[in-house]
């Protein structure tokens, strides 16, 4: 079993990197307003959330990424201490 500290200290980073994207996503977005701009007059406001969805649209592959690493590590991690203690009961 000198594997699961291992284990838990990469999880514990991956999740850290996920919880940390998924904040980053939270400030971008926090500014973002859903506007239809019909005139050229406003152009740094459209440039300005052009920006912002460029930057939230180039980080979600990421925090799927990391997301779903997140939540595998997770249930192996649970696996591995309910298989270790099913032998031990055993």
């Amino acid at each position: 079993m000198s594997a699961i500290p291992v284990m838990l200290i990469v999880w514990g980073v991956v999740a850290a990197c996920f919880l940390a994207l998924l904040a980053y996503r939270g400030q971008l977005t926090r500014y973002e307003e859903d506007q239809l701009f019909l005139s050229d007059t406003e152009s740094q406001e459209q440039h300005e959330q052009s920006e912002i969805v460029r930057k939230v649209n180039q980080i979600q592959p990421i925090v799927r990424v990391l997301g779903v690493a997140a939540a595998a590590m997770t249930v192996a991690i649970v696996g591995i201490f309910t298989y270790d203690a099913w032998q031990r009961l055993q």
